[in-house]
This record gives C-alpha cells, structure tokens and sequence, in this order.
C-alpha cells in the first residue's frame, strides 16, 4: 500500500495537525516515525477522541498521546500470519517493520468491509420550521435548502449510503409534502425511505415514538438532525457504540467560549487572582445519536420530548449513555451565518 507514506508525521507534530493527516488519509491511523522512518508509534480515531475528551490543547506533541507500543509485523512475515494476527487482535491495521524497526509499509484490512451493507436503520429529523432561516424557509422545509448543487437531507442521505446504510425513516411535519415528493420511496438513490408525519410538532426524541412496532430489536438506530454538514465516520460511530455497550451513543462537540473581560477570583473581600480573558472549554450535543431499540418502548408517539430530556432520564434510571467525541468536520446549518458559511465549506470539505 502506497498511500501509507502519505499518513506519516514526526512525534514532535502537534495533535492538529495530527487531526488533518487523518482527515484527509483516510485510513483512521496515523504512523509516528524518526527522520530515519523508524516507527515510534501509532494514533488512531480513538486516540484522538480520548484526548479530546481530556481537553488535550491543539498545540499539544503528538507523542504525548500516541501508542507507543504498537503491534507490527515484519516484512518477512507471510500475509496469511499477518492477517492471522490481525483477526485475532481485531485491528483494523498493521505497521510493517524491518529487523531494525523501520517502517517499510502498512497492511490493512479495509478491503474486507469497503462492500458490507448495514441494515441498521437510519432515522433522519426534519419535521423543524426552520424559522431562524427565514425567509428562506417561508416557502422550502429546512433539508430541502439547498448546500452547493444539492439539498442539505440528499448530501446526509448520499454520506449514509456511501457508507453502506440502505434503510432509512424520516420524521417530517413543516411542508412534507415537498420532502416526500423530492425524496419519494428512495429508489431513485437505490435505497428505501419511510416517512413518519407529525400531525403536531414532537421535538427531537418525540417522533421516535412513530418508528413501526416491528423494527428489529438487535440492531441500533443511527438518528441525525437533517440540518447538519458533517464529516463524521458513521460506521466507526456504530463500532464504537456496539464497543462501549451503553443504551445510547450521543455525539459531542467541544466548544470554546472565550469570556471578554478578566475574571477576578475573590475570597471573601481579597483577590486571589485575576485571568485576563480566560477560555472555558465544554462539550455540547452534536444532534447525532446511536439508540438501541428498547429505548424506544416508552416513547409513545404523541407527547413532546427532546433527546437531552431523554437520555437524562435513562441515566437517572441507570442506564449507560456514552459520548463520541468529534473532531470531524460539523456544522450546525441554524441560522444565515451558518448557512452562508456551509455553502462556503461544501466545496472544500465535501
């Protein structure tokens, strides 16, 4: 494989950077190597994520949150005892080393799955007014706008089906009509579409409620805002989700807010200490979820109920709810600002 000299960084290279090699590899894996090509170390997508969770700044050096024990295979190995190995290990990838520890390739089991279907079924919310993009919407639903040559629904329905999903269910109310005559039964993209109309307004968990009665109990239900551009890796998301067990996988996004003044920290009437425009770091609710199917029994279909009012609810109960962290592309198209800027981004990241 050629391409692995392209997914090549120096241990002193920061996690952004790190960040963009992933991105635009392709490989989710990143091989850390001296000048000489020796292999130092591996960063993979969960590498990332988990320092992100920890809010690793990013100028941070990529050694500090690289495998440094990595397992490889040398180039003299046969490709049946390294794709033994691979199986067994459940790796995805596997650094080739000479006797003295130089990378000289990377082997992987891509192709094993580039093919695969997944059945699991894919719940897209787009029933909102869109009244902060008004007068856009004053005569086109939200997803039916247009990013770039296409709308913004179609470009989250082709990324599903490039990634292998084929089964799809759409919640709808504010003009439905022109979402089902556009999209129709979904043969046209060789995929098939339900639609579950709300006769009043459900919020973003409510419409989960109008799923059939006879949806497969063993397979989690992948739902996005259908206002969303994103670069997120939906097979990795349900990996991870299938991975960690919980009842539900919401995505998250970490989000800066710089306060514009300096903060002054007292005790009673003394100060203690004074941070000039300090940056409070937090992670918000990206919109796309991983549920598994029991979650749904007690939705009924008619009460209003968002998704944070839902999974709060679930881990009060005891139920585990997991975060995804994303470091992809995303961009919540919510207002014109937003809007103008994905029209903007649609030809760069897309």
């Amino acid at each position: 494989m050629k391409e692995w000299t392209e997914i090549l960084l120096h241990p002193d290279d920061t996690l952004e950077m790190a960040i963009k090699v992933l991105h635009s590899g392709g490989k989710r894996i990143i091989l850390i190597v001296e000048e000489n090509r020796k292999l130092l170390g591996t960063v993979t997508d969960g590498d990332i994520r988990r320092a992100i969770i920890r809010h690793v700044e990013m100028d941070c050096m990529i050694k500090e949150v690289m495998n440094n024990t990595p397992t490889t295979a040398l180039k003299s190995d046969q490709l049946n005892l390294i794709m033994s190995k691979m199986i067994s290990g459940d790796l995805l990838h596997m650094p080739i080393v000479d006797e003295q520890g130089v990378l000289v390739g990377l082997e992987t089991l891509q192709h094993l799955i580039e093919k695969r279907q997944y059945d699991n079924p894919v719940f897209l919310i787009a029933g909102g007014f869109g009244t902060r993009l008004y007068p856009l919407t004053e005569t086109t639903p939200k997803p039916l706008l247009n990013v770039g040559t296409r709308p913004i629904l179609e470009t989250i329905i082709i990324q599903f089906i490039e990634a292998g999903f084929h089964n799809f269910y759409i919640s709808t109310h504010y003009k439905s009509d022109m979402i089902y005559d556009y999209f129709g039964d979904g043969s046209t993209w060789g995929v098939k579409i339900e639609y579950l109309y709300e006769e009043n307004p459900l919020g973003t968990a409510g419409s989960l409620g109008l799923l059939p009665n006879d949806m497969p109990n063993n397979l989690p239900i992948l739902m996005m805002n259908a206002d969303l551009l994103t670069k997120v890796d939906f097979v990795n998301l349900l990996d991870f989700h299938s991975e960690q067990g919980g009842i539900a996988t919401m995505c998250i996004r970490q989000y800066d807010f710089q306060v514009p003044y300096g903060v002054v920290n007292i005790e009673e009437q003394h100060v203690v200490k004074i941070t000039e425009k300090p940056v409070q770091k937090f992670f918000v609710n990206a919109g796309i979820y991983v549920l598994n199917p029991k979650l749904l029994k007690n939705i009924d279909g008619t009460t209003y109920l968002n998704m944070p009012n839902l999974l709060e609810t679930q881990v009060k109960e005891g139920e585990v709810v997991n975060v995804f962290p994303i470091h992809e592309y995303w961009l919540d198209i919510g207002r014109m600002d937003e809007y103008k800027k994905a029209n903007r981004d649609i030809y760069t990241f897309f």
